[in-house]
């Protein structure tokens, strides 16, 4: 994998941007309002990052979308088919308005975006996890305060091809199931953001895999 694509390139994507880039990755970045507006963030990590539109980052060899969970449907299906990608939303009713079948728990945010995909292969990462808490937790192979990040998804290699990823950025890999099992991750759940300290502290908690493992076995419906 050496090129990763990016819909949606505010604080969690601008983050895992930076860190895919440190790790030796090209990134394409991407948003609903045109590339110029991510020219700062382009110049800022270097010659391996541009600014296009969704569809060239749809190119990447994986895809992270990272947009409000409202506009989940303005993803483009059709270039994404067969991708790997990356989903980093959250429900939040506040925010997004209300979704019939995520407050009734018939379904997660996560197959929502799957259905809407169609052919790609989805999977949640980066969704329980402070923006600022991931910037500062990533560390190399091997050290002893290295923390551990959760995915969810139905599809066996593209789980394995993100937990290669998640190791080159500084972060071990706890597999919480498939898609369904993604309510184990969302806000108010014992995973989301606790394992990795306050968010009043920017810097945050390491959270080796079995604390992470364990936060999410503790969630309850």
């Amino acid at each position: 994998m050496t090129t990763i694509g990016f819909i949606g390139s505010g604080n969690i994507g601008g983050t895992v941007a930076r860190l895919a880039v440190a790790a030796g990755y090209d990134v394409v970045l991407s948003n609903s309002r045109g590339p110029e507006t991510l020219k700062a963030l382009a110049e800022e990590l270097g010659e391996h990052a541009r600014a296009g539109r969704p569809a060239d980052a749809a190119d990447g060899d994986i895809v992270v979308v990272s947009v409000p969970f409202k506009a989940y449907r303005d993803v483009p299906a059709e270039p994404l088919a067969g991708k790997v990608v990356i989903d980093t939303n959250n429900y939040y009713p506040q925010r997004d308005g209300q979704f019939a079948e995520l407050d009734e728990a018939s379904v997660t945010s996560s197959e929502l975006l799957q259905r809407h995909l169609g052919g790609a292969r989805v999977v949640k990462a980066f969704n329980n996890i402070y923006f600022r808490h991931l910037a500062s937790l990533a560390r190399p192979a091997g050290a002893a305060d290295r923390s551990a990040l959760t995915i969810a998804g139905d599809d066996a290699a593209a789980k394995e091809a993100v937990g290669a990823f998640l190791h080159a950025i500084g972060y071990d890999t706890v597999d919480a199931g498939a898609l369904a099992e993604g309510w184990r991750l969302q806000p108010g759940a014992p995973a989301y953001g606790a394992p990795y300290g306050s968010f009043e502290d920017p810097a945050g908690n390491p959270a080796p895999a079995a604390a992470v493992r364990e936060a999410v076995a503790a969630a309850r419906r």
